[in-house]
């Protein structure tokens, strides 16, 4: 089991950027694949970017391709999203998840709230 802790939401304008962070515990977390997600009020929670164990690429959703950059430090037991030109489209609950080669999802921080004022 790995436990993850996002921080680095908060409130910004568009145009602007935020990095969020995802900490996690455990000494396995090399091991996890993992992922960004976020959900806006009255919709349905969709993947941002995720580690492929495929390929080992980085799958990011069409929106968000350009601007957002997923980064991950073991050494640190870290996972970052970095945002650049923000748009108000993006504000929701970003949440981090982790899990194992061939499972589904199933380790999830509480999320950080990202707010894009116009």
């Amino acid at each position: 089991q790995v436990q993850l802790v996002e921080s680095g939401g908060g409130l910004v304008q568009a145009g602007g950027s935020l990095r969020l962070s995802c900490a996690a515990s455990g000494r396995t977390f090399s091991s996890y694949l993992m992922g960004w997600f976020r959900q806006a009020p009255g919709k349905e929670r969709e993947k941002v970017a995720a580690e492929s164990w495929i390929d080992g690429n980085t799958y990011y959703v069409d929106d968000v391709k350009g601007r957002f950059t997923f980064s991950r430090d073991n050494a640190k037991n870290t996972v970052y999203l970095q945002m650049n030109s923000l748009k108000p489209e993006d504000t929701a609950v970003y949440y981090c998840a982790a899990r194992l080669r061939g499972q589904e999802y199933k380790n999830w921080g509480q999320g950080t709230q990202v707010t894009v004022s116009s």
